[in-house]
């Protein structure tokens, strides 16, 4: 490891004669790397973080977040709520473009609510099986059918079924970006490839593995006072795997921007305290803020299917043993430069309302009671018990070594199944793995999103219950939360099915995340929030010699 930093700082050396920061022609070209890469740039499929990254880049919907979490308008203008909070009348803009596209005869065509319409339908329909289908059942009336609908060309109407709060916020997931149908008719399934939306860039090119480029949208409609956006002349993704060679190429300076942090390079970057390397103070950047975003490892909880029938995780005492056999705030300090918060409480993550340490009991480092478990359940010191196999990927595997290493001494043996991240995603998408790594990223502000991950109706493909964990008396605490305008009750509410998920152990909270946003000097006006989404219309990069 020594060696690969000297390495490093050779290279860092030998750069800094060149003019690294100079993009071709001029022109600015931003430029971040994908290691788990892109599976579709169609936004009814923006379901993971790197998806979902593109897609913010394409595309825009009714209303969207600014770094605070706030509801701002996008394309639409203005909107009213009616009926107790159930009806939402949207007005839009009248000077959104849909990009140039072969499809619309190389003509920007206007966006109306129409598109809308056709869009939420598009997210709803079985054919399709969007995993995004699940948010627009809040709009589900009694007969089934959906209630949005196009008053005329400037104005959007919806109906929720009962009164929602968190529903705005919802809205300005990219699921609910607006398309052209023209897109679809012609693409059809390759419209994955070949989007057309509204955003503040266009597809350029995408080889997939490789490299995907996106150029600046001319006709973009939202400008920051009297300049128009964006600032980047085109936005450059690579796919490199290996994390190492990742911080390589950003020491380099042919990358801009990286999130979050790897084992490989998390010595080197970081100090104990999480605060950046002094000797990298001059070269990089470090924008850092609590994140909503929990990070968890998953048991299948349908018995009736193969891979969990005679597993032992189907055992609530053998869940419980595996949440108390390992030290979350040793695994924090040591495999992660305390970067993040040990999860010592539920799936609600801190930084949200809900979040209540007082209401909510976690699990906690004990290793006796872990024993004791495993014997209740039959298989005293893990006699009997065999091989429980956890399905992760290289980015997590420092984590479940530890994990591994940490049940072994209480005669729980894992065994650690290493699986590239698109895999796993497919794996866990269609219940083929009965323990398996995951984590939620906030897709609105509100803790209603953590604990719809565990509803009934929320199963997925459909849904993102991907634990399949069905719990009667959750359910209907999740339908009166759901129901309630009051703040403080809807809190309590969520605080109490946090803690059934606690008792009934569904998953192994490990830790609420953190913001680690790196960049080069040169870039200004990244920007952070919660949620870590990755916004580039702002961002300025300046061309230096």
């Amino acid at each position: 490891m020594r060696q690969i930093f000297i390495t490093i700082f050779i290279l860092l050396f030998m750069v800094s004669c060149k003019n690294h920061n100079s993009d071709n022609n001029g022109k600015t070209i931003f430029k971040y790397n994908e290691s788990s890469g892109i599976t579709s740039l169609d936004p009814a499929f923006a379901k993971d973080q790197a998806n979902i990254w593109a897609c913010n880049q394409l595309y825009n919907g009714l209303v969207q977040l600014d770094d605070q979490l706030n509801i701002k308008p996008c394309i639409a203008s203005e909107w009213e709520i009616s009926d107790e909070g159930k009806t939402y009348t949207f007005t839009l803009r009248n000077d959104v473009l849909f990009n140039k596209d072969e499809c619309l005869k190389d003509i920007p065509r206007k966006v109306t609510a129409y598109d809308f319409e056709y869009s939420f339908s598009r997210i709803v329909d079985k054919k399709i099986a969007s995993p995004g289908a699940w948010i627009l059942n809040y709009i589900k009336n009694e007969n089934g059918k959906y209630a949005f609908k196009a008053l005329n060309d400037t104005t959007f109407t919806l109906t929720l079924k009962q009164t929602f709060p968190p529903f705005l916020g919802l809205l300005s997931m990219q699921y609910c970006s607006v398309i052209p149908h023209e897109a679809v008719e012609m693409y059809g399934k390759d419209f994955r490839n070949h989007p057309v939306g509204t955003g503040p860039f266009y597809l350029k090119l995408w080889k997939e593995g490789v490299k995907l480029v996106m150029l600046k949208n001319e006709n973009y409609f939202e400008f920051d006072g009297k300049k128009r956006l964006p600032y980047l002349d085109a936005v450059n993704i690579t796919f490199i795997i290996d994390k190492q060679s990742v911080f390589l190429e950003f020491a380099k300076g042919n990358i801009d921007f990286m999130s979050g942090i790897d084992a490989s390079y998390k010595d080197e970057l970081l100090t104990i305290n999480g605060k950046l390397n002094p000797n990298y103070e001059n070269k990089f950047q470090l924008i850092s803020q609590p994140y909503l975003n929990t990070e968890y490892l998953g048991f299948l909880m349908d018995s009736s299917a193969i891979e969990v029938r005679n597993n032992p995780i189907k055992l609530k005492a053998i869940r419980q043993a595996i949440n108390y056999g390992f030290d979350r705030v040793k695994m924090m300090r040591y495999l992660r430069n305390n970067i993040g918060t040990p999860a010592l409480y539920g799936m609600i993550p801190k930084g949200l309302p809900g979040f209540d340490t007082t209401m909510v009991k976690g699990f906690y480092y004990n290793p006796d009671k872990s024993r004791k478990l495993m014997a209740e359940a039959g298989f005293p010191n893990g006699k009997g018990l065999g091989e429980i196999t956890l399905s992760t990927t290289a980015s997590y595997l420092d984590l479940c070594k530890y994990i591994q290493n940490q049940l072994g001494e209480i005669g729980i043996k894992l065994k650690i199944d290493v699986n590239p991240p698109a895999t796993l995603r497919e794996m866990i998408a269609k219940s083929k793995v009965p323990f398996f790594r995951g984590s939620w990223i906030a897709d609105y502000p509100d803790a209603e999103n953590y604990l719809s991950l565990f509803t009934t109706n929320n199963f997925c493909p459909a849904g993102p219950n991907y634990t399949h964990f069905s719990n009667k008396e959750f359910d209907i605490l999740y339908n009166k939360a759901q129901n309630e305008i009051n703040d403080s009750l809807r809190y309590r509410y969520y605080s109490q099915m946090d803690q059934i998920i606690i008792n009934e152990a569904p998953v192994v909270i490990l830790y609420y995340d953190q913001v680690l946003r790196f960049a080069q000097k040169n870039i200004k006006d990244l920007g952070s929030n919660p949620m870590n989404l990755l916004t580039l219309k702002r961002v300025r990069k300046t061309i230096t010699n």
